[in-house]
């Protein structure tokens, strides 16, 4: 009885997984709007944000909507848009590829990234006119590869679990464990406002969990996905 309920979770593991992805597409994507705000207020979120270590203080949880809005919004241009010097959100700027082709737009990371998420399957909408290796657009990749991969641990389809998971471990291991860590000790040094501190703090550990675990996955998946005997 215990093995079925344990093998019950481990889809929702993976769904749970593709929701903080999610997330934290959404955070680096553009400003906090009033939607999103509502959704990372909710208890049951925060619930999941205190468990990652995400500290937020009462002024975020229970301050004017409006006020608040508008102070993030200030705060994510002079982090993340400029005009003045700021945190570029791209892969190529801060990824170290060893043969110094890193810290300018178009970079060898680019092209990768754009290649590996359309093999994959995907491609960007056409209204999006950011580069491919935004971190949005990355993290927004591993939401889509983790919602997969909840869909292939449901339907007990194990080539499509491995393909999943194995797309996943590259994708991290070849780019976001290669650079979001970096970018996120920049955010964390620079924020201003405790949220986007504690977003970035989030956002490492999590990348940097997700890592170390992805071979326990791989390593899991040929046993989870087994008849009860």
């Amino acid at each position: 009885m215990e093995k079925n309920k344990k093998t019950k979770d481990i889809p929702e593991t993976a769904r749970q997984r593709s929701n903080i992805y999610g997330l934290l597409t959404l955070i680096y994507r553009a400003e906090v709007t009033k939607e999103l705000l509502k959704h990372i207020r909710d208890p049951e979120f925060l619930s999941v944000l205190s468990d990652m270590g995400a500290k937020l203080e009462d002024d975020f949880l229970t301050g004017p909507e409006d006020e608040l809005i508008e102070d993030l919004a200030v705060e994510y241009a002079r982090l993340f848009l400029g005009p003045a010097k700021h945190i570029s959100p791209h892969e190529s700027i801060h990824h170290d590829t060893g043969d110094g082709d890193w810290g300018q737009f178009w970079g060898k990371s680019t092209v990768e990234v754009k290649k590996f998420i359309e093999t994959a399957g995907l491609e960007y909408k056409s209204e999006y006119t950011g580069l491919p290796d935004h971190i949005s657009v990355e993290l927004e990749f591993m939401q889509e590869a983790a919602r997969r991969e909840a869909q292939a641990r449901e339907e007990n389809d194990s080539e499509g679990l491995l393909y999943c998971l194995k797309m996943e471990k590259k994708f991290i291991d070849e780019h976001l464990a290669k650079w979001i860590p970096i970018f996120c000790d920049i955010v964390i040094s620079q924020a201003e406002l405790p949220f986007y501190r504690e977003m970035a703090e989030v956002t490492k550990h999590f990348i940097e969990f997700e890592k170390d675990e992805i071979n326990k996955y791989i390593s899991e998946a040929g046993t989870v996905l087994s008849p009860d005997r």
